[in-house]
């Protein structure tokens, strides 16, 4: 679960001077911005925590104005220190908490400067952390606070991971749902070289979490390799790509090796002989 707040000096017209969605799982589940002045829903499920809470969305939109009046005041105290009185800046913040596979917990929570780390709290050593020297000023002034340094990691180990639990509650059909991957293989031959192109697609899964790679020979290839993935599908799952220059002749050596929690066993797609801009595979995996 993480929060972003977004502060901009000399916002366009029509747009929020200040924003602030909530994600779990990279899922927008809350949102707030400057024009409506109201913390709203994302998602259906949220709509159970007003049921359960009457005064839940009137607490949540008084703190969110309460922080966009805090935010947008030290936006105009970091362009003060960086002597920036006109032109567009932002002012950002990003904290939250997970829960990992593993059983273990982790929190994080660091501010922005026109896009640049401006200072980072590190809740291990109680300490703030300032790669640039505008923010030291700031980090001399929180570290002179102990019980302020304690709060932010009591809010980050304690509260922030009780709400995770009851949103994920909330929205566990949703959020706790698995979803198998499709993968398919598609291949090209360069015309240049004679060497051959192959791309592992990884379509439609639940959770993010996934293992894939190229394998040549059974053992992990990152030669030649190149892999990417971009936002959340519609409905919420997930793609990924990987792609592999080989030579055609050493073609059955290499499998698109896929594992991940919806899928009772790994996936090993073959490669096989090249036909330009045709899916030469397609394994629809088995629901665990």
């Amino acid at each position: 679960m993480k929060y972003f707040y977004t502060a901009v000096s000399e916002p366009n017209q029509g747009l929020p001077q200040f924003v602030s969605p909530g994600y779990v799982d990279d899922q927008i589940f809350v949102y707030y911005d400057s024009n409506t002045r109201m913390r709203q829903p994302r998602v259906s499920w949220m709509e159970e925590v007003g049921k359960k809470d009457p005064q839940y969305w009137k607490t949540e939109t008084q703190n969110a104005r309460a922080n966009e009046e805090l935010f947008r005041a030290d936006l105009e105290t970091v362009q003060t220190r960086y002597n920036q009185s006109e032109g567009l800046h932002t002012w950002q913040l990003m904290y939250g908490c997970e829960l990992r596979g593993d059983g273990s917990e982790g929190g994080f929570l660091r501010f922005g400067y026109d896009g640049r780390t401006f200072i980072t709290f590190d809740k291990e050593t109680l300490t703030w952390v300032a790669p640039d020297p505008y923010a030291q000023v700031t980090q001399r002034k929180w570290d002179a606070v102990p019980g302020y340094n304690h709060g932010r990691k009591a809010y980050l180990e304690e509260e922030c991971i009780e709400w995770l639990k009851k949103y994920l509650s909330y929205g566990k059909e949703t959020l706790l749902r698995t979803e198998a991957p499709v993968v398919t293989v598609s291949s090209r031959m360069e015309a240049d070289d004679g060497m051959e192109t192959h791309v592992c697609r990884v379509d439609g899964f639940y959770p993010k979490e996934i293992d894939a790679s190229w394998r040549r020979d059974g053992e992990v290839w990152l030669q030649d390799t190149f892999r990417g993935s971009g936002p959340p599908n519609a409905d919420g799952t997930y793609h990924y790509w990987l792609s592999i220059r080989i030579d055609p002749k050493e073609r059955d050596r290499y499998q698109c090796h896929v594992e991940h929690d919806g899928l009772r066993e790994p996936v090993d797609m073959a490669v096989k002989e090249s036909n330009l801009g045709l899916i030469l595979g397609c394994v629809v995996a088995v629901v665990a």
